[in-house]
């Protein structure tokens, strides 16, 4: 009988989320500095009544909590999130570095779906209208927001950036934007017609040249052909949008800085840029040699492609996924390299140690070339070996390059996968969720004369005895007790009455 007393005495029971766990208080010992190796009854949430501890957490994660107490080892549960668990470790006092080696995988899954998100919410695809305080604080007026002192150039300047940045923001940025997109599209074409031989001009000059009786003569001389005229018109129109739509985005941007270092902001001022300097070398600089040359620095404007990257959230993800797979291209090309230049140096040797006439690899940068062919799959066919010797070498890179080009590729399709399906569920989710209020249940203390028999409880119309009104404990009391009947965990052990 004393051993049975001795032994309840050194129980502690948890009620966690309405299920009860019971252990040894030398258990809740094993881990110091944590919540439950501090446990006294002094503490508000511990019931006399009851003769348990009452903690309002998840339950499911508690018994993982408990059974790292017992055995030394924790494991993730997988039916909860990964922050949940952090959180409740956190509450718990626990490090969540502890967690075992067969579980780290799964644990940290979720911190990789929260760079995801981030990475996604700094790509703005989300087609959302932001609200006023939003837009205030974004352009920087959120004091003068909070003092209803909004300038009409505050007011105007986020719908401008909005009609001319944001396509799908309202039905006017949506036909803006489909203006942006048929000037680039016309653009490009035009870049591409007017090289071909149909499309441009013969340029004639007259020649004077002596016949053989001395005398002078007239001779019309085809040295080269112009673009048709229609195409500079149509670069003037195209131009004159780009210039505009880059002035208005600038002047009504949120931060100028942030404006002038962007990726697609940089091509696209460049390359109207561009199309102002070939203007002023046709009229100043057209009589200098070799000034054709000049024309190669115009096929930056093809570069305008990229601009279609604000009216389409795939390509946005496309980059994106190149971004985040630097490192396996980086190793993809080193390995590349690796292997072009071990084979070019084999095939070489290899097609000099037999007899060949028709030897097409005369040194090893000609192998380069080769080798880059064979290891990409394209071949070419310019460049063969024709000994047994380079035969086989040739198969040997053709295998290495599959290979080397057929590892990487995955990670990268997984990363393009992520982020598509992120984007698709974002997509789907909600966008006005219902708003949680954090309110906590607080138990007033208890002053001299109340709580006791007899006691008064003011309602506000007057004062009723404690016993038609029970206090607030009391009722907290009552609340847990109709729990714990209602659930009880499985691991928990009733001492039988003696």
């Amino acid at each position: 009988m004393n051993l049975m007393n001795m032994d309840s005495e050194n129980r502690v029971v948890l009620n966690v989320g309405g299920i009860r766990h019971e252990t040894y208080k030398a258990t809740l010992k094993k881990i110091p500095a944590t919540r439950l190796s501090r446990l006294t009854e002094a503490l508000g949430n511990y019931d006399p009544v009851l003769n348990e501890y009452f903690f309002d957490r998840h339950p499911g994660v508690f018994a993982q909590v408990l059974n790292y107490y017992r055995t030394g080892k924790l494991h993730y549960p997988t039916d909860v999130c990964g922050p949940l668990f952090e959180e409740e470790l956190s509450f718990w006092g626990l490090d969540s570095n502890q967690v075992e080696p067969c579980c780290w995988m799964t644990y940290t899954q979720h911190r990789n779906t929260q760079e995801t998100l981030a990475v996604l919410d700094r790509l703005d695809l989300d087609t959302d209208k932001p609200s006023d305080e939003e837009v205030a604080k974004k352009f920087g007026f959120e004091d003068a927001y909070n003092k209803g002192k909004v300038s009409w150039w505050q007011h105007l300047k986020p719908q401008i950036w909005s009609l001319f940045d944001e396509p799908y923001s309202s039905n006017a940025a949506k036909i803006i934007g489909i203006i942006s997109v048929f000037f680039i599209c016309v653009s490009i074409i035009s870049f591409c017609l007017k090289t071909h031989p149909d499309m441009r001009v013969p340029y004639i000059r007259n020649i004077t040249v002596k016949t053989a009786s001395q005398n002078t003569s007239w001779v019309l001389d085809k040295t080269q052909t112009n673009a048709h005229v229609a195409f500079f018109y149509i670069e003037c129109v195209c131009n004159a949008w780009f210039t505009f739509e880059i002035m208005v985005r600038f002047i009504s941007s949120p931060s100028k800085c942030r404006f002038l270092m962007s990726s697609v902001n940089i091509i696209d001022y460049i390359a109207t840029l561009s199309f102002f300097i070939d203007l002023i070398l046709q009229r100043f600089a057209s009589h200098l040699e070799n000034a054709d040359i000049l024309e190669f620095f115009s096929i930056i404007r093809i570069m305008r492609l990229f601009k279609l990257t604000r009216h389409s959230s795939g390509l946005k993800i496309l980059i994106q996924t190149f971004r985040a797979s630097a490192k396996e291209l980086t190793l993809l090309v080193f390995f590349l390299v690796l292997g072009i230049v071990i084979f070019a140096s084999l095939v070489y040797y290899a097609e000099r140690i037999q007899i060949n006439p028709h030897n097409d690899f005369n040194s090893i940068p000609l192998g380069l070339w080769w080798a880059l062919v064979t290891m990409t799959t394209v071949g070419y066919g310019d460049m063969t070996p024709k000994t047994y010797i380079g035969m086989f070498v040739g198969a040997l890179c053709a295998l290495a390059g599959v290979l080397t080009i057929a590892l990487p590729v995955p990670v990268i399709v997984s990363n393009f996968t992520m982020y598509y399906s992120h984007t698709q569920a974002r997509a789907k989710l909600p966008k006005r969720r219902r708003r949680v209020c954090p309110v906590e249940l607080s138990r007033p203390p208890r002053l001299p004369g109340q709580g006791g028999p007899g006691a008064c409880v003011n309602t506000g119309s007057g004062k009723l005895p404690s016993s038609n009104a029970p206090s607030t404990g009391s009722m907290d009391q009552t609340i847990r007790r109709m729990n714990a009947n209602r659930t009880i965990s499985k691991d928990v052990i009733l001492p039988k009455m003696a």
